[in-house]
């Protein structure tokens, strides 16, 4: 029940209760940054405090074990850049990246293109090509190990069609385990490029298609004109995480070649691995951590300078 005291008459004469004071208090609206707050302390504790730390730990000779470490300056990033084998990983991770990049846009705008298509098992396909983005990298490694072994899956599909000669050891062959390595990297994250330049696609009106054919634009005229230039935002999305993808790649490196053979596929990654937490040379591991990632921040910001202003050209 609520009484003369507790309760006020607004504008329209309408008796609205009183809330009392201390519940005025405890409802009161925190202001912004308390919603911030806890986000920001985790990531503090959990990204920003180990970056400083390993940041460090690039200076000097540390172990990753013991307490004992010498400051040793530059010494580590001078070895680096020095060392014939860190300079083969940086070629192949600048490699990677740029092939990984390219072919699975191309092939995923492609797809995209077909799936897009009125096709009766296109919802079929498009869970298909998709399949292999929801696999872990090292079960994707594995299985392409397999095939890839001497009296794997693809030397006898040679063998099987008269092909027999083009066998080969594809993973232990320093001129083709990079490429065998490529090809199943593309494989796998192809549908997952494949879905956004889809997304992209049917945000486009159909009725510009149809204004184009009643003016006689043929099927390039109508890509290069309305298609490409309106799926833009989507390209940018694309390249961009192709690209920083292909620059740290490691899960499936070290599940099908490990680096090997010889130096033929090593990365900054793998190389930052081995020496971290292989060799206890933690030190060495950080400095390469470090350039590895003003690596992929200075592509990632070039990158994405270069197609925003395309974007803009594009509208």
């Amino acid at each position: 029940m609520i009484t003369t005291s507790q309760a006020r008459r607004d504008r329209r004469g309408l008796v609205s209760p009183t809330v009392p004071a201390h519940h005025r208090r405890r409802n009161r609206v925190l202001p912004p940054w308390a919603f911030l707050a806890p986000a920001a302390v985790a990531y503090l504790v959990i990204v920003i405090y180990p970056f400083f730390g390993g940041a460090t730990a690039a200076f000097t000779d540390w172990n990753g074990l013991n307490q004992n470490r010498d400051f040793v300056g530059f010494a580590n990033f001078a070895k680096l850049f020095n060392d014939t084998q860190a300079r083969q990983a940086l070629l192949n991770t600048v490699l990677i990246a740029v092939v990984v990049t390219v072919a699975q846009n191309v092939i995923g705008l492609g797809l995209a293109l077909l799936l897009q298509q009125r096709l009766k098992t296109r919802g079929v396909l498009r869970t298909l090509f998709f399949l292999p983005a929801v696999l872990a990298p090292l079960v994707m490694g594995y299985v392409w190990r397999y095939m890839y072994a001497p009296n794997g899956v693809l030397n006898q599909g040679l063998g099987l069609i008269g092909l027999g000669r083009l066998q080969q050891d594809w993973l232990g062959n320093p001129h083709l385990a990079l490429w065998a390595l490529l090809v199943a990297m593309t494989w796998q994250y192809i549908g997952y490029s494949t879905l956004i330049f889809i997304a992209g696609l049917e945000a486009i009106p159909a009725e510009l298609y149809e204004a184009a054919a009643l003016d006689g634009a043929g099927a390039w005229a109508r890509f290069t004109r309305i298609t490409f230039p309106l799926i833009a935002p989507a390209t940018t999305i694309n390249l961009m995480l192709t690209l920083i993808g292909g620059l740290k790649a490691f899960d499936p490196i070290m599940a099908l070649t490990g680096g090997g053979p010889g130096y033929a596929t090593e990365t900054l990654s793998t190389i930052l691995y081995r020496n971290a937490f292989v060799n206890g040379r933690y030190g060495y591991g950080a400095a390469v951590a470090l350039v590895l990632s003003a690596i992929v921040s200075i592509f990632a910001m070039a990158q994405l300078s270069v197609l925003r202003r395309g974007e803009a050209r594009m509208q």
